[in-house]
């Protein structure tokens, strides 16, 4: 079971909120649905104040009650408070035609990025032709560290933002910061030196990606631009030799037009 959660010492913080937004928090790709049971060891909340929690959310819509499985899964208006954010985001329809011509011409994906938490997450993506690569979609998720839109973020975050992310990552996950925690000074100095970040099968073994972040926040988040390609069609020189500039390129032509 999950330890339980201290009590805040901020007196205006809201902690039945707080509660609400962690267990909404539980469900993920490969976890949709999860009983009272589950929700409650991933939370270290007690069976009874998940139980009102879960019957509240599927009363707002947020959640609903699968009666023949007996879990409850992410409800419709969870969808519905995420659209906001995606349309004023222009930058996604500014980006989207440019990403679109590089994914198709690297053979591979090209996506857009913004941090939530200890993850990025996608708030747009566009895919080669070729079936075989690997197809991001809208909303979905990866871990900040291994990933070069995450090493991207941290590189291009005030240095306080990017400690606070790592301790974070280290009191949450001490493997997975033991094996990644030095590449992020790696991840400066890439993005100092060449313009991008590079993560070659750190996160996806069969997966060779970069990434660049915009130079100014939009909607005060960092926002950052990523190309993944197969390993066997990209080779370690040819990461630095083509995809790199080309990323580069587009994120300074999404600027121009933005600006």
């Amino acid at each position: 079971m999950a330890p339980s959660r201290p009590h805040h010492p901020d007196p205006e913080f809201a902690t039945t909120l707080a509660h609400g937004l962690s267990l909404l928090q539980c469900f993920r790709v490969g976890e949709p649905l999860l009983s009272n049971k589950e929700l409650s060891e991933r939370t270290g909340l007690s069976k009874a104040t998940i139980s009102r929690l879960t019957y509240t959310l599927a009363v707002r819509g947020l959640l609903f009650y699968d009666t023949r499985l007996r879990r409850y899964r992410l409800g419709s208006t969870s969808l519905a408070l995420g659209y906001p954010l995606l349309a004023s985001l222009r930058v996604r329809q500014v980006a989207r035609p440019l990403m679109k011509a590089l994914a198709d011409r690297v053979g591979g994906s090209v996506s857009l990025g913004l941090r939530d938490r200890l993850r990025m997450v996608y708030v747009e993506s566009s895919r080669g032709h070729d079936p075989i690569v690997f197809r991001p979609d809208i909303g979905a998720s990866l871990p900040i560290l291994p990933s070069a839109m995450g090493r991207a973020w941290l590189a291009q975050a005030p240095e306080t933002a990017r400690a606070e992310v790592l301790e974070a990552v280290r009191l949450t996950d001490l493997p997975l910061w033991q094996r990644h925690a030095d590449r992020v000074q790696v991840a400066c100095d890439d993005l100092a030196q060449r313009g991008y970040t590079r993560s070659p099968g750190d996160w996806l073994i069969d997966i060779h990606a970069v990434a660049v972040p915009m130079h100014r926040p939009i909607e005060g988040e960092i926002l950052v631009f990523n190309c993944g390609v197969p390993t066997a069609r990209m080779s370690a020189d040819k990461l630095d030799r083509d995809m790199g500039p080309a990323l580069i390129a587009l994120v300074n032509e999404v600027e121009a037009l933005l600006a």
